[in-house]
C-alpha cells in the first residue's frame, strides 16, 4: 500500500503547505466585511459557523462525484491515483479556493457574473446559459438515480420527488441546509474512514504505481485512452467546474475570510482522499483492477452496485445503512443544492430579489418543468454530457482566475497551466469521443494543445495591452 499511502500523505501535506501558499498568494483578508454581514437577507445572506459552512460545502461538491467517478476511473488502475493526487492539489483545490473567494470579493456573486466581469460581457451571457444547463443537468443526473431507489422502496413517483426537492431549494439555507446537511457530510466522512481502516486492517491488496504499472490497463485501452478519458471521468475528486457553482452559496455565509482555506481549499482535499479511498477499494475489493473491469461489466457499469457490496462487505449493516446514503441522501442534498444555483443565478441575471417565497417560486416553477422533461431521457446520454461540460466549465473559471490575477499584478503560473491543461483536456475529448467528432486520437490531440496554445498567445496579448493601458492611465493621473 505504498503508493495509496503515499497518496494520501501528500494529499493532507498540500492542504498545509500548499495551501497557504495559495491563501497568501490571495491575500485573505480577516478584517475585510463579507457579504454574509454587509448583505444579510435572512435567506441566502446568513453568517453560519465555520464548521457548518466545511461540512456543507463538502457535501454540496461531493455528491455522486468522488464515489462513483473514483470507481469508473479505477478501470484504468494506479495510474488514476495521480490524477487525483496532483489534479487535487494544483488544479481542484486552486479552481474551489479561488472560486469561492472570488465570489466572496463581488458581494456574493455567482461565477457567471464574476466570469463576465473579467471574461467580457459575451462570456457572461454564454456562461449564464451554459452554467444553467449544466446546472439543470447535474440536479437531473444527482437526483433521478436515487429517486428511482426511493420509488422502489417508498412507492412515490419520481416527479413528485423532484418536486419535493425543488421546493426545498425555496427554505432558507440556514433552515435546511444549515441543520441537516452537516449530518450527511459527517456521515460520508465515516463511511470513508471506515473503508480506510477495513483496507489497512484486512488482506486487501492495493496495486502499486510502478513503472510496470504506469499505463493503461483499461480492458478497452484503445477505445479508453486515460488521457483525456480519465480525466473526464473523474472529475469530482480532482477539479470540478460544478464546485464553482457551489462556492457562492457558501460565500454568501462566511464571517471572515481566512474561513476560505479550511472551506474551499480544505473541502476539495477531504474530497480529494475520500475518492482516492473509493479508487483504492475498488482495484482492491474484487482482486485487482481486471476483476474489477470484469465484474462491473457483468453488471451493466453500475457503480451503485459496486458501492453496496463493497459496503455491506466491509462495513457490515452499519455498511449497508452507510450504502443508501452514500447512494441516495448525497446526490440528493447535491441535487438540492445545484437546482438552489440555478434559482440564484437566473435571478442575479434579472436582478430580480429573492427575499419573498412568492418570487422563488416564480424562479423554480420553470426550473421544476425542465427538469422533469429531462427526466425522460435515457440516464447515461445525460452522464455523458454532464462530464464533459463540467469540466469545460471548470476551464473557463480557471482562465478567469488568471486574468483576475494578472489584473491584480499577481502571478498566473500556478492557475495558468492548469488552465492550459485542462483547455488540452476538454478539447481533446469532445473531438476524439463517440460523444463528440469521433476523429482520430493523434488529430484530436493536436487540436487540443493548439486550442491551449492559442488561449495562451490570446492572453499574452491581453495582458500586454491591459499593460500599456495601465501605464497610459498611471501617466495621465501624475500628470494630473
Amino acid at each position: 500500500m505504498i503508493t495509496f499511502l503515499t497518496c494520501i500523505a501528500l494529499l493532507v501535506g498540500a492542504y498545509f503547505i500548499y495551501g497557504n501558499f495559495v491563501e497568501k498568494h490571495f491575500g485573505a483578508d480577516e478584517n475585510r466585511p463579507t457579504p454574509a454581514i454587509t448583505k444579510q437577507d435572512g435567506v441566502d445572506y446568513v453568517p453560519l459557523k465555520r464548521w457548518k459552512i466545511f461540512l456543507i460545502q463538502f457535501l454540496n461538491i461531493a455528491g455522486l462525484g468522488p464515489i462513483f467517478g473514483a470507481i469508473s476511473g479505477a478501470l484504468w488502475g494506479p495510474v488514476a491515483f495521480l490524477w487525483i493526487v496532483f489534479g487535487c492539489i494544483f488544479a481542484g483545490a486552486v479552481h474551489d479556493y479561488f472560486s469561492g473567494m472570488l465570489s466572496i470579493r463581488h458581494d456574493g456573486a455567482s461565477i457567471p457574473e464574476i466570469v463576465g466581469k473579467y471574461l467580457g460581457l459575451g462570456m457572461k451571457q454564454f456562461m449564464r446559459i451554459f452554467s444553467v444547463v449544466l446546472l439543470i443537468l447535474v440536479g437531473v443526473v444527482f437526483v433521478k438515480g436515487p429517486a428511482t431507489i426511493l420509488n422502489g422502496l417508498v412507492d412515490i413517483e419520481i416527479p413528485i420527488l423532484i418536486a419535493v426537492i425543488l421546493l426545498a431549494t425555496m427554505i432558507p439555507i440556514d433552515k435546511l441546509i444549515g441543520k441537516i446537511y452537516p449530518v450527511f457530510g459527517i456521515s460520508l466522512i465515516i463511511m470513508a474512514v471506515g473503508l480506510l481502516i477495513n483496507l489497512l486492517m484486512g488482506t486487501y491488496d492495493i496495486p502499486e504505481l510502478t513503472m510496470a504499472s504506469f499505463t493503461n490497463v483499461h480492458t478497452k485501452p484503445d477505445k479508453f485512452p486515460v488521457f483525456p478519458m480519465l480525466f473526464i471521468t473523474i472529475a469530482c475528486g480532482a477539479i470540478s467546474g460544478f464546485h464553482s457553482t457551489q462556492s457562492p452559496l457558501m460565500a454568501r455565509c462566511m464571517s471572515n475570510e481566512k474561513e476560505g482555506k479550511v472551506i474551499f481549499f480544505g473541502a476539495m482535499i477531504t474530497e480529494g482522499i475520500v475518492a482516492l479511498i473509493w479508487a483504492a477499494a475498488a482495484m482492491a475489493f474484487f482482486g485487482g483492477v481486471s476483476q474489477l473491469g470484469e465484474t462491473m461489466a457483468e453488471e451493466g457499469h453500475n457503480a451503485a452496485w459496486v458501492v453496496n457490496i463493497i459496503c455491506n462487505t466491509m462495513l457490515g449493516r452499519v455498511g449497508g445503512v452507510l450504502a443508501i446514503f452514500g447512494v441516495v441522501a448525497a446526490p440528493i442534498t447535491s441535487g438540492d443544492t445545484a437546482f438552489r444555483s440555478v434559482r440564484i443565478m437566473v435571478a442575479d441575471a434579472f436582478n430580480y430579489k429573492q427575499d419573498t417565497i412568492k418570487s422563488r417560486i416564480i424562479v423554480t416553477i420553470p426550473i421544476f418543468i425542465v427538469a422533469l422533461l429531462l427526466t425522460q431521457i435515457n440516464f447515461q446520454i445525460i452522464w455523458r454530457y454532464f462530464g464533459w461540460s463540467n469540466q469545460v466549465l471548470a476551464t473557463i473559471v480557471l482562465w478567469t482566475i488568471v486574468v483576475y490575477l494578472h489584473q491584480q499584478a499577481k502571478s498566473v503560473l500556478l492557475v495558468l497551466i492548469p488552465a492550459m491543461f485542462m483547455t488540452v483536456v476538454v478539447v481533446t475529448f469532445i473531438f476524439v469521443s463517440p460523444e463528440g467528432f469521433g476523429l482520430d486520437y493523434n488529430l484530436s490531440l493536436g487540436i487540443g494543445v493548439a486550442a491551449s496554445l492559442i488561449l495562451l498567445i490570446v492572453f499574452n496579448r491581453y495582458s500586454k495591452k491591459s499593460s500599456v493601458i495601465q501605464e497610459e492611465q498611471s501617466d495621465k493621473v501624475i500628470e494630473g
